[in-house]
Formats: structure tokens, sequence, C-alpha cells
């Protein structure tokens, strides 16, 4: 009885990790998949925005209606005393990369249907399975390597490079992918004292600051109209949260748990793609998302049986 009750070795920044039956083990997971749907919705209505307006100045009034909904939301929570935080070495490295990160993605989300973009974007996990292994030590194994393998045999499915090469807006969310788990390991070293809510909105304030530079640099201002500003009020809303939860999962939970529910991106995008924009992907790319998000399950599988052994052990 007392050996199955043995807690596993803890995972970076959390609590010690118990067995799935407790609840507080589907906290990272759990996560994850309130930060995806989040995200999507946050991806929807700017992709609806930038039907009208140049997509790093939708980027730079998404930054602006987030901070107006995230700076009250930070002093309503109590951080007010915490601000300074915002400013740690860790965090502003950990959000310079997210800033790399969507400033490539909101060009492709302007320029590929939802479901594609999202999808390329979902090597995010693999590729931080692959920098937990190189940075942290985390084991990865033959089998994992090989589906790794199967997930970036999926992405290509999804860009379809052909004579020409494969599009600059593939590359972009592929730019994007990387970017995001570079990201996710740098957030792995913010401290633990560090508040996740801190971390969000220093994410939007340094995410503003790239896009209002990249607007003045590259693009000509266009007046939005009340419909454009609406969408982007709502936008910025659910961006604060897609950051919150997305650190926090992390923070939580294992990288080997945590990061394949990454793949639940595809899914909301999917979704959004049919009822919002009634597109789907090809037959080609239908088969590159499964054989992505397939090989992300397959990786949860593998570390639930290892886990299950260990606790009988």
């Amino acid at each position: 009885m007392g050996q199955k009750r043995q807690l596993l070795p803890p995972s970076s920044g959390s609590a010690s990790f118990v067995p799935m039956q407790s609840p507080s083990s589907f906290r990272g997971p759990v996560f994850m998949i309130l930060s995806t749907g989040s995200y999507i919705v946050n991806d929807t209505l700017m992709k609806l925005a930038t039907g009208g307006l140049p997509p790093y100045e939708v980027l730079f009034l998404r930054g602006a209606a987030a901070t107006l909904w995230g700076l009250p939301l930070l002093f309503l929570l109590g951080y007010g005393r915490q601000f300074a935080l915002m400013a740690e070495r860790r965090v502003l490295t950990r959000n310079l990369f997210e800033t790399g990160a969507i400033l490539a993605y909101v060009v492709a989300l302007a320029n590929m249907p939802i479901a594609d973009s999202t999808a390329l974007g979902q090597v995010t996990p693999l590729l931080v399975l692959l920098g937990a292994s190189l940075l942290f030590g985390e084991r990865i194994g033959a089998l994992r390597m090989a589906l790794i393998g199967c997930g970036f045999a999926g992405a290509l499915m999804i860009a379809q490079p052909t004579m020409q090469g494969i599009s600059i807006y593939a590359l972009l969310a592929l730019a994007n992918a990387a970017l995001a788990a570079a990201r996710d390991l740098a957030g792995r070293r913010v401290a633990a004292d560090v508040p996740g809510m801190i971390v969000a909105i220093s994410a939007v304030l340094v995410v503003l600051a790239g896009a209002g530079i990249a607007h003045l640099a590259t693009e000509r201002w266009i007046t939005p109209s009340p419909y454009h500003l609406a969408l982007m009020a709502g936008a910025g809303f659910f961006l604060i949260f897609g950051h919150f939860f997305i650190f926090m999962a992390y923070r939580v939970g294992p990288t080997s748990v945590v990061a394949p529910f990454y793949y639940c991106f595809t899914v909301w995008a999917v979704i959004s793609g049919l009822v919002v924009f009634g597109e789907l992907p090809n037959m080609l790319a239908v088969g590159g998302i499964l054989l992505v998000v397939g090989s992300g399950l397959a990786i949860v599988l593998l570390n639930e049986r290892k886990r299950r052994l260990a606790v009988v052990a």
C-alpha cells in the first residue's frame, strides 16, 4: 500500500508529482488545453481583423487591448508590489522569444488557412522535448526520437513543398514553432516565486513594443473601424489567459506529460477553420495533422506506461 503512494521525482519549478489517479496530476494538461483554446480564440479574432488591417498593426492593437485588460487585473489580484518582476532577466528572456514567435506567426496567420498555420506550430512540443533532453537532462529514448521524427514528417506534409520550395508563410509558421519552443524552455528557468500573471502581462507588454516597432518599420497605419476594435478587445482578453495558462502548464507539470497536449491547438484550429472560415485542410494536410497529433499522443501513452511501471515497482 505504501509503495503505491510514493511520489515520483519533482519536475523543475513544480511541486512533487503524484500518480495519475490524483486530480492534481491533471493540472498541467488541463492548463495546456485551456491555453490552446484561449490562443485559438485569439488567433481567430486576429485573422478576421487582418482582412482589413496590416498584420503588425493588428498585433499592436491586440497588445494595447490586452494591456488595458491585464494591468487592472494584475492589481486586482494583488500583484502590484511585484510589478518590477516583469523586467526580471529570465522573464524578459522568455518574453523576447515570445515576441519573435508571434511576429513570425501573425504574418503566416494572415496568409494561410488557420488550421494549416496552427498545425505547423505543432512541432513546438517535439522541439520542447528535444530541448528538455539537451538542456535539462530529461531522457527521451529511441522510441520517442522516432516519434519526434514522425512529427516533423507530418509538418512537411502540411507545408507541402513544391518545385519552388516551401512557401515563405509556411517557413514563418515553422519559425514560430522553434521560437515558441525556446520560449517554453526559457520559461522553465523563471523562479518559482514569480507569479504566472506577472509573466503573462510582461509578455503582453514586450510583444506590444515589438509589434509597434515592426509596424512603424514595415507598414502604413490604417484607421481601424469599430468592428476591428471589437475584435481586438476580444483577442486581447483571451491572449492574457493563453499566456498565463501555458506558462503555468509547464510550471506545474513535467515536460514529457504537458508538452504533447499542445496538440490540442490543431483540434481547436480545425474547428475554428470550419465554423468561422468554412475551410478545411486538403487530404495531404489532413494526413500530416494526423501524423503530428498521433506522434504526440503516442508520447503521452508511452509516458503513462512508464509511470505506471514506476509506481508499481
